[in-house]
């Protein structure tokens, strides 16, 4: 697992997703002063420091500038930075940043960047392909086939976005996030064949960055032994950091098209999403079956 710091300027760090607006800092409160969060201001904190008197204003703008904690200033709606704020930051060595978005806008925007760059993250081993919007980590032991199957599902018409390694990270409550580490970016290795590049040969249309991972398909070898799942009804989970996945797992037999029933297995599980249960439907018309045997 690993955290993350984004490293803006010098020894300024920026070590949280929260975003302060410090309206209550202009009137001259700082008890409670977030130094170490992005500072945004936006029409408001700005109309306000302009009717500060200009000492009053100095004062603020250089206790705003805490040397070495706060990581820098956002001013939204390209408005004009403030001159005693200017010289303030400047004097910190505080980068002073605008931007054209509107402040809510804005706020959202940084917000999400921040949490996916600052989100704990790990490596999971297996595929991640993208199946008619839906992510689908495909997984299994070394060999079972998950590369050649991802393979076969891009010549389907479907997206790769990591081979091998996935790194996972929590965006928020209900969603994990999965994409290619940068040295495996588009790439993608076949056994006897070695590495192939998917934008290369199939097209831009071929990969994705990132996906919500939404379903885990499980590759294992087949076995007489073994009891496979044949009605859909032991739904299974796995957790990811505070989150559970649903996971299906298909036995991996010689003449088994493996693309089409994870394509299959991406689909019957959105129509689960939307409502609707062909295993529930069965079951309701085999109960429906007995009881009309049963009265005559």
């Amino acid at each position: 697992m690993v955290f993350v710091v984004l490293i803006i300027s010098h020894n300024l760090i920026i070590s949280t997703s929260d975003i302060s607006r410090p309206g209550l800092e202009l009137t001259g409160y700082f008890a409670y002063y977030p130094a170490e969060r992005i500072q945004l201001l936006g029409m408001t904190e700005i109309s306000y420091a302009r009717k500060m008197r200009t000492d009053k204003r100095q004062q603020v703008m250089q206790q705003l500038c805490q040397a070495d904690v706060t990581p820098c200033f956002v001013i939204s709606r390209m408005l004009p930075v403030p001159e005693e704020l200017d010289a303030a930051a400047k004097a910190a060595k505080i980068p002073v940043l605008r931007s054209k978005l509107p402040t809510t806008r804005l706020s959202s925007k940084m917000t999400d960047f921040l949490e996916s760059r600052l989100a704990e993250r790990k490596a999971l081993h297996g595929v991640l392909v993208d199946i008619y919007g839906l992510g689908v980590l495909i997984t299994g032991d070394s060999g079972v086939g998950k590369s050649e199957t991802a393979l076969d599902l891009i010549k389907r018409g479907h997206r790769l976005i990591a081979d091998d390694r996935v790194e996972v990270y929590q965006k928020d409550e209900q969603t994990i996030i999965g994409e290619a580490p940068k040295i495996l970016r588009h790439l993608l290795e076949i056994r006897g064949i070695g590495i192939i590049d998917v934008m290369n040969l199939f097209g831009a249309g071929a990969v994705r960055s990132n996906t919500q991972i939404s379903l885990i398909v499980h590759l294992e070898n087949w076995s007489k032994d073994k009891q496979f799942d044949r009605l859909g009804s032991g739904e299974q989970k796995v957790k990811i950091f505070d989150v559970d996945i649903p996971k299906i797992t298909v036995p991996v037999k010689i003449g088994r098209n493996l693309a089409i029933i994870i394509e299959a297995a991406a689909m019957n599980y959105r129509a689960k999403t939307m409502g609707y249960d062909a295993t529930k439907a069965f079951e309701n018309n085999l109960n429906n079956l007995i009881q009309e045997n049963s009265t005559n």
